[in-house]
């Protein structure tokens, strides 16, 4: 049962010495489900939020998060160009902790969203680079984890080989990326400080002078040593700006160029898919492994007999590079202790079938057909429909191998897919965001 706002505002109490509490309210961004969340206001002036997990899988990543944030000291945090929370106590909550941080002002912009040019793409590509440039003490001082590029090649052998034990992963993708992790120059990174999988959903904007610009950055329960190309994968859902982010990341980085980052940062989002196949095998959910299967199938349909280092699907990184994922599959949960790029057991089951339920109602209200020709199998599963960058669908002979997966009517269908308050709340939180990056892009192009 969930926790009462009241109960989630007293625990701010007992977690903030001398915090009077004058209000509180419903969040209503973030958490997926995960958390039992609320926006508390201080006799100060001040907003707080305080989050209490709801399962294991919650609470794991809520004590990750703890040393993360005490990890960002002051000194730390002057190195960023951006604000992030600021862990300001803990409190027991039955048999759960409690987390109590600082409220953050902002909007979150849906990947496929992001225009691209100067102001929001730049600006992420310029946080990124710059959380990539912290000193790798700042996560040795926490015991945070710290992987080498061969343990994170290693990793990616291994999350290929459990998915293709199970049977259903197509053949193609396994010769695709096996040929990639068998190349040397391809793991030869510099490891660097990173989120541990950044997602759209960690980035928060304000509107500035030049339009949207990232002012906040969320989503710390993974900080970590890694491959930096982990934190660039969601890129893949954002053709619009992913050659200005990664653009403005490469001019800002303070290391030497990585020619093969994005080819890596593909490979780590082509293996979403893969990693909730392998969820599904291992608890058991025949539906989540048809759902997976229905994926790959398309993925590999996608990608033909490409090679992920072809100059063909590599050189330019813009938008027929990408494989528009758009929060397809939930985004895994970091633990502070093991690989977080490639945890196979953090997905949330029940998040995964609202997403297949919106979409089951969606189809059955539009007698089967999925606006923009993506189609619906029998089962609810989505079989991703291949479209080029105008969005018309390519001709027969045309090369689609590394063209985008356009599942933007799954963000369509999730929108719709809910009538309560809450829902309500983030699409309106939703719309207000796209005003600000629509009244942006009007002004520049008067």
């Amino acid at each position: 049962m969930p926790r009462s706002l009241l109960t989630l505002a007293a625990s701010v109490t007992s977690a903030v010495p001398g915090a009077s509490v004058t209000g509180v309210g419903s969040l209503t961004a973030g958490g997926a489900g995960r958390c039992d969340s609320a926006v508390v206001s201080l006799s100060d002036g001040s907003r707080v939020i305080v989050r209490a997990p709801v399962d294991a899988t919650a609470a794991r990543e809520l004590a990750a998060e703890a040393p993360a944030l005490r990890a960002l000291t002051a000194g730390v945090r002057e190195l960023l160009g951006f604000r992030a929370p600021r862990l300001l106590g803990e409190a027991g909550l039955g048999d759960a902790r409690a987390l109590v941080c600082d409220l953050l002002p902002g909007f979150h912009i849906d990947a496929a969203h992001i225009p691209g040019g100067a102001g929001a793409a730049t600006s992420v590509g310029y946080a990124l680079a710059s959380l990539h440039a912290l000193p790798h003490s700042v996560v040795r001082a926490e015991g945070l984890a710290q992987r080498s590029p061969e343990e994170a090649r290693s990793d990616v052998r291994a999350l290929i080989d459990r998915a293709g034990a199970t049977g259903r992963l197509p053949v193609r993708l396994i010769v695709r990326w096996r040929d990639a992790v068998e190349v040397d120059a391809l793991w030869r990174f510099e490891s660097t400080v990173t989120l541990g999988g950044a997602a759209a959903s960690s980035f928060l904007y304000q509107e500035t002078d030049m339009g949207p610009a990232v002012t906040g950055v969320l989503d710390w329960h993974g900080l970590s040593v890694g491959d930096p190309a982990v934190d660039l994968r969601w890129l893949a859902s954002a053709p619009e700006a992913a050659d200005d982010i990664y653009a403005a990341y490469s001019a800002a980085a303070h290391r030497s160029p990585d020619a093969f980052l994005q080819t890596r940062a593909r490979l780590y989002a082509e293996l979403e898919f893969a990693q909730w196949l392998v969820h599904g095998h291992d608890s058991h959910r025949p539906d989540v492994v048809e759902d997976a299967g229905a994926l790959l199938d398309s993925l590999a349909e996608g990608v033909g007999a490409d090679s992920l280092l072809d100059p063909r699907a590599s050189a330019s990184g813009g938008v027929d590079d990408a494989i528009a994922l758009l929060d397809r599959v939930p985004e895994p949960t970091a633990v502070h202790d093991i690989d977080t790029s490639m945890q196979t057991d953090a997905y949330d089951p029940e998040m995964m079938s609202l997403f297949t339920a919106s979409e089951r109602e969606h189809s059955a209200n539009s007698g089967g057909a999925s606006p923009r020709g993506t189609a619906l199998n029998g089962d609810g599963a989505r079989a991703a429909g291949l479209r080029d960058a105008g969005g018309d669908r390519p001709s027969a002979d045309e090369d689609v191998s590394t063209a985008p997966i356009d599942i933007s009517a799954w963000i369509d269908a999730k929108a719709q897919s809910s009538d309560d308050d809450s829902a309500d709340d983030e699409v309106e939180a939703d719309r207000a965001a796209r005003a600000a990056v629509h009244r942006w892009a009007s002004s520049g192009s008067e």
